[in-house]
């Protein structure tokens, strides 16, 4: 069984038809399903679909380009909405230095109250990062009330990132962008990730993996992702599987596996 660890199943492309694109996933092997929010008002659309399925669980955040339109979204409000019992994660939240589609302060301002809010839960945080490397880890290594944890979704960073991420415990989880050509950089730290730290994902609707390329993308895909990474670390696929399942639901341990 495979866990798709970030996709979006209420955006466009997903949305219209989440009963098929559940069943496709679920045939494909995929068994778990984490549905990430990015903005405010679809929390309560993403934690409903949580609700409707044993097999998708939920978080509750700000993505770093939504930061300037949530300025009232302080730690506060993240640990009183995480208290649904089928949110497990804090996020997506982070910075994004490459779109720059909200001011840097302000991105700093809500990633602080995302990291506030998974120490005092103690919910895995779900990390955003692009061009933003340094930044990144400073505000990850400020020092603070609890234990934090989480996981860099969608990686594209770099080696030493990598590196600095593992050593704080964080988990790092692999996209479609892997499969890509031009992912050499990535494809050879993703050879790198200790086993026991390492999770894959779709971001689906977006970043189909090869072969898929052109296609929106869905929670179905993520095999695709698994057996490029499988076959890149020269491992078997179903011990990827099968360790990157168990990754997820130590990480995620308000998850528990579906029946």
């Amino acid at each position: 069984m495979l866990i798709d660890s970030h996709c979006h199943l209420n955006y466009p492309g997903l949305a219209e038809d989440v009963p098929g694109v559940l069943a496709r996933a679920r045939a494909a092997g995929v068994g778990g399903f984490l549905g990430i929010s990015t903005r405010r008002n679809e929390w309560d659309a993403v934690i409903a679909q949580a609700d409707a399925e044993a097999d998708i669980w939920a978080t509750v955040g700000i993505h770093p380009h939504e930061a300037d339109h949530h300025p009232d979204t302080d730690a506060a409000t993240l640990i009183d909405a995480a208290r649904h019992p089928r949110v497990i994660g804090i996020g997506e939240t982070g910075l994004d230095y490459y779109y720059d589609k909200s001011d840097r302060e302000r991105q700093k301002t809500s990633f602080r109250s995302h990291i506030m809010a998974a120490r005092a839960t103690g919910l895995p945080l779900i990390v955003h990062t692009r061009d933003a490397e340094d930044d990144t880890l400073a505000l990850l290594r400020e020092p603070g009330e609890g234990e934090l944890r989480g996981v860099i979704h969608c990686f594209t960073a770099s080696q030493a990132f990598a590196e600095a991420a593992l050593a704080l415990g964080f988990y790092i989880s692999l996209s479609g962008i892997v499969t890509f050509r031009n992912a050499r950089d990535l494809q050879a730290t993703a050879a790198t990730i200790p086993g026991d730290r390492l999770l894959v994902e779709t971001d689906a609707p977006f970043l189909a993996p090869v072969p898929m390329r052109g296609k929106t993308c869905e929670p179905a895909f993520v095999a695709h992702t698994a057996r490029f990474v499988a076959q890149l670390r020269g491992e078997g696929e179903a011990a990827l599987a099968a360790q990157t399942t168990a990754n997820f639901h130590r990480l995620f341990s308000k998850a528990v596996p579906a029946a």
